[in-house]
């Protein structure tokens, strides 16, 4: 529990990344994590940060100093710490859109030929049916035309191998471990926000603070 003392202190870290809907407010309760004396603590929640615009696009950087400023006018002797990176990114979401089963059959329909077709040609390029003659001949001594009992449980093999690397049947995970796709999908998001807060930075005014 913090202890009330004259110089009240809030804590706070911010939130990595939060969406919010077109026109809804955003507090500071909202953007970070907050500490701070009980009877001061409903107030710094509810304390408006930004109101999204249509000038503002669809995505608003939150920076400490911006932070800083409007605590100070809420209580002028509030000393503020921050913990973690200085700034949050709001993402300002629109309507949801309701997903059209056509559409997403067209598009699962896709992912399946072209990943056939690339499975496909990779064989065709490492001689894949070749290899599998060659050992079907070591195995047996005789060389027939389709091997089907090495070629059969080859093509399952795959499938399972598929599922076992990305770790996804559907929507079930076999464990907690992020698939190859998360790892990547994570870092991708983690330099978009990087490249997202150096655009934001390089658009603030002289002087630091973000214009509201």
């Amino acid at each position: 529990m913090v202890r009330s003392t004259e110089t009240p202190c809030l804590y706070l870290r911010f939130r990595k990344r939060i969406t919010v809907r077109r026109g809804e407010p955003v507090t500071l309760g909202k953007v970070a994590q907050i500490l701070t004396e009980p009877e001061l603590e409903t107030r710094v929640t509810e304390l408006l940060v930004t109101q999204p615009q249509e000038k503002d696009g669809n995505l608003i950087l939150v920076d400490m100093m911006q932070v800083v400023k409007l605590v100070r006018e809420l209580d002028p002797r509030m000393q503020v710490e921050h913990f973690g990176d200085p700034h949050t990114i709001v993402e300002i979401a629109e309507r949801e859109r309701k997903r059209h089963p056509l559409l997403i059959a067209a598009v699962w329909l896709l992912l399946f030929i072209g990943s056939g077709l690339a499975i496909m040609n990779f064989h065709e390029d490492v001689s894949m049916p070749e290899v599998h003659l060659r050992i079907y001949e070591l195995l047996t001594g005789e060389r027939p035309t389709h091997p089907y009992w090495l070629q059969i449980p080859y093509s399952f093999g795959i499938g399972a191998g598929m599922i076992l690397f990305f770790n996804h049947w559907f929507k079930r995970k076999f464990n907690e471990e992020p698939s190859p796709l998360e790892v990547e999908m994570f870092l991708y998001q983690q330099n978009m926000n990087h490249y997202v807060v150096a655009e934001e930075y390089a658009k603030m005014p002289p002087g630091g603070g973000k214009e509201t």
